[in-house]
């Protein structure tokens, strides 16, 4: 089974283009030194050998047994081009062996492969001095001089093409990894933002069943009762429409905060600082629990703070209070942001009876501004206890 090389590496395509220039060489000398070396037939048969050769490096074999039996065939191919061809520059066909092995072949196999063709080109370059068929004639004296000297020259160029092409294959496989990796973080980012939303579907069904749902029983309950009693107790009736306009008012205020959670620019284009006291705010004439607030100048400047932190703080303080004036039954609240050392802390903090927080830790809103924290490796803290009111505690660093 074989399998055709990608080469979208530049490098890799590089390598291809030097491959085919370097057999177009050998092509050429080979037509050109015809007469001195070989016949017509000769050089036919040479240049139909080169051509398989180049068709060759087309597509490479996966399986071990099929590689092995393909670096025996261009061995022998380029031995019998050699030795029986008398072809001229056969030092550039095994340089393109070794190319391709190099491409094809991992770990030590490339090594032992880029040994023999050196092997291999000493025991060609030996033959063609005995037989004195080079194409430029050596002085006997100097024949040892030229043979170390060859042996050097060609062992450095299979030495470079080695690494080049290790190079080239390390650099297409980091190419692939990051690609993967890319399409890894697109899944992960798609199945994040699917499990968001399925969450915040969870957090307005249960935003609507435990607050408006109440509120909407009650409210249609008074209403039957007063109806019941409209003719027989007039008085009870009318107090009860009272208290269904109450329960109405309330009802309608969960569904403006509701909505008000949902707005996807919460801050709208307004300070951190200032928007956090507008929160605060309406918290207290809505709940009658007093606050306090220390926001840092550097929080009202809004110096190099994300709109991404600065909505995720927002979110945090409007789920702390909403969570206080449900379940605390706390009289006062104090809100304090600073900023130290690239540190943005936000501290939340109420007089209430507090919780168990072994028991409460995985509450909606708790959950939700742990995911919040996260999204920007931030870290929350939350200190309660029993009767001793809570503290919440959201940290980031590097803001």
């Amino acid at each position: 089974m074989q399998i055709r090389i990608n080469t979208r590496s530049p490098l890799l395509q590089l390598l291809l283009i030097l491959e085919w220039i370097l057999l177009g060489l050998v092509a050429i000398t080979q037509i050109l030194v015809a007469n001195k070396f070989n016949t017509p037939t000769d050089v036919i048969s040479n240049e139909i050998g080169i051509l398989v050769f180049a068709v060759m490096g087309v597509a490479f074999p996966l399986a071990p047994l099929h590689k092995l039996l393909y670096i025996i065939a261009e061995f022998a191919l380029i031995f019998l081009l050699t030795l029986k061809g008398n072809i001229s520059l056969f030092q550039l066909l095994f340089i393109v062996l070794v190319t391709r092995n190099c491409v094809m072949l991992e770990g030590r196999s490339r090594s032992v492969v880029t040994g023999l063709a050196l092997f291999s080109v000493l025991i060609c370059i030996t033959d063609r001095i005995r037989s004195q068929s080079l194409l430029v004639q050596i002085d006997p004296d100097r024949t040892l001089l030229y043979w170390v000297g060859f042996l050097i020259m060609l062992g450095l160029v299979f030495l470079f093409l080695q690494l080049l092409v290790e190079s080239a294959l390390s650099e297409r496989k980091s190419r692939e990894e990051l690609l993967v990796a890319n399409k890894r973080l697109t899944e992960y980012a798609i199945q994040i933002e699917e499990l968001a939303t399925v969450q915040e579907r969870n957090r307005i069904a249960r935003e609507i069943h435990d607050s408006l749902g109440h509120s909407l029983t009650g409210f249609n309950l008074h209403l039957e009762a007063a109806l019941r009693l409209l003719q027989s107790d007039p008085d009870e009736a009318k107090q009860l429409l009272l208290e269904a306009k109450q329960l109405g008012s309330t009802a309608l205020k969960e569904v403006r905060a509701s909505v008000s959670t949902l707005r996807s620019e919460p801050l709208e284009r307004r300070s951190l600082k200032s928007a956090i006291q507008s929160l605060v705010a309406e918290f207290q004439r809505s709940t009658g629990i007093a606050y306090q607030t220390d926001i840092d100048h550097f929080i009202d400047s809004d110096l190099q703070i994300s709109p991404q932190l600065k909505t995720i703080v927002y979110r945090i303080v409007q789920e702390s209070l909403t969570n206080i004036s449900k379940h605390s039954e706390a009289s006062f609240v104090n809100i304090s942001c600073r900023a130290k050392n690239q540190e943005l802390e936000i501290v939340i903090e109420d007089n209430g009876k507090g919780f168990d927080i072994a028991q409460n830790a995985s509450g909606f809103g708790l959950q939700g501004m742990q995911e919040r924290v996260m999204a920007v490796s931030g870290s929350l803290e939350i200190r309660t206890s029993q009767g001793n009111g809570c503290k919440i505690i959201a940290r980031f660093r590097n803001i």
